[in-house]
């Protein structure tokens, strides 16, 4: 992984993904990308370029000396990466490679300075994954000169170790820039990997078409894929593909990451359809404020203190029956749920009995962060909960009475799952070991956008 990390960490942070698909994700990484790539990329791709020389057989009087040369260290002064469009990305890189020649009766150490062109054409793979390729690659050299303080040689000798050399690097360079590209490959093959979402949900991402490159960002189109139990959620509509409008976003920044409607869609239908959103309430029976007994309701429905001369408790069976409905306009996230929740007596013999059902509506605000790789959750109520009699198995029931019993003993049980389950969120676009740093989340009509840089923790 050390070598894939050379050229091939330069190029995978310039390719993380990108989507414009059902559902869809759009991520531009910007002009930023390549001053922070250049950066942390100089010291992998000089262990890449410290590469192996074979002797040099220099003829001596009547017979072949080896001559063993060895290179000490390469340093990477300067790193430079530019957008090519509708191409990839070009890379052009100074070196300063300080050689040891083993000489007798003393050591010659050398400087020769190297400047190292890349193109690299980046395209859509067989198992729609970003593949990289490099289409062409030059070495050009500089004199070679010996460091001051160090023992003179011969002009002869200089010009036979630095064409020896010369001839050794200008193969061995590039193919060591393929090979860390080859590696890369590999590397963005995680892409399509499997995220886990719950214990039994999981999502997908995967490159729909080919990248599309300006000399401004590169861009790829990426469609997620949500399954429960191993198969795919797929949303009861018809969806339109979706676009990140230019303006989206922190200006200036590394990553850009478009969130369309239909990808929160799919989330939620996930969790409605995997029964994630279902819970119990109950309190304790012994707690002196707890309100979910028979004796706190019979106060407010004298059929249930009829049915319950003896405080017993009560449970709220919430279920979600209807997909909660999230709503995306400007700078503002909302989330409605319509849960159905059946109002249990436990009875003398232990068995449940029905007392009521309500018919509720829940509006929420959503609000949206980015830790790592995963985007989560937090929400809040908004205004009144709606709630309404469905059924009732102990007469007429005073909703204004029993609304603030049942909002009170709901409300918080009701935020607190939700919000663990919106803090354990759902894997953006990523490949292995690349994560999203210092992300702010904006909203806009119909979907959200994620402003970030990035870091590779190798």
């Amino acid at each position: 992984m050390t070598r894939v990390w050379g050229l091939g960490l330069l190029l995978a942070l310039l390719l993380p993904l990108v989507g414009t698909s059902m559902p869809g994700t759009v991520v531009r990484l910007n002009k930023a990308a390549l001053s922070y790539v250049s950066e942390i990329g100089k010291a992998p791709l000089q262990r890449a370029l410290q590469v192996t020389l074979p002797y040099l057989l220099d003829q001596s009087g009547e017979t072949l000396q080896p001559t063993r040369i060895q290179i000490m260290n390469v340093h990477v002064p300067r790193l430079r990466l530019n957008f090519v469009a509708d191409f990839g990305v070009h890379l052009l890189a100074a070196a300063n490679f300080n050689f040891k020649v083993f000489r007798v009766p003393e050591p010659l150490e050398l400087m020769l300075p190297v400047v190292l062109l890349a193109d690299a054409h980046v395209a859509q793979g067989p198992i729609q994954t970003p593949v990289v390729s490099i289409s062409a690659c030059y070495s050009l050299f500089g004199n070679a000169s010996v460091p001051a303080g160090s023992n003179s040689t011969s002009p002869a000798l200089l010009v036979l170790l630095q064409k020896h050399i010369k001839a050794v690097l200008s193969n061995k360079l590039c193919l060591s820039v393929s090979n860390l590209v080859q590696g890369l490959n590999v590397h963005l093959g995680t892409l399509i990997g499997l995220k886990p979402v719950g214990p039994e949900s999981q999502i997908r991402y995967s490159l729909v078409n080919v990248p599309t490159i300006t000399n401004d960002y590169i861009s790829l189109d990426i469609n997620a894929v949500l399954f429960l139990l191993g198969k795919p959620i797929v949303l009861p509509v018809d969806t339109t593909p979706f676009a990140l409008p230019h303006h989206a976003g922190t200006q200036g920044t590394v990553a850009t990451v478009g969130l369309s409607q239909d990808l929160f869609d799919s989330a939620l239908l996930l969790l409605q359809k995997a029964g994630a959103l279902n819970l119990d309430i109950t309190g304790q029976l012994n707690s002196d404020d707890n309100l979910l007994n028979t004796s706190a309701l019979g106060r407010l429905i004298p059929e249930v203190a009829r049915q319950f001369p003896k405080p017993m408790p009560v449970v709220l069976k919430v279920r979600l029956g209807a997909t909660p409905v999230a709503t995306l306009h400007t700078k503002n996230a909302t989330l409605q749920l319509q849960p159905f929740i059946e109002v249990l007596a436990v009875a003398s013999n232990s068995a449940f009995q029905s007392l009521f059902s309500l018919d509720v509506v829940v509006n929420l605000s959503l609000q949206l962060s980015v830790y790592k790789v995963k985007l989560q959750g937090t929400a809040s109520v908004l205004g009144d909960v709606q709630v309404t009699v469905a059924s009732s198995n102990v007469g007429t029931i005073d909703m204004d009475q029993v609304h603030t019993l049942i909002g009170t003993v709901f409300e918080k049980p009701l935020l607190d799952h939700l919000n663990a389950l919106l803090g354990i969120g759902i894997a953006l676009p990523n490949v292995v070991n690349l994560h999203y740093t210092s992300a702010k989340v904006f909203v806009y009509e119909g979907y959200a956008v994620v402003s970030s840089g990035l870091s590779y923790q190798h």
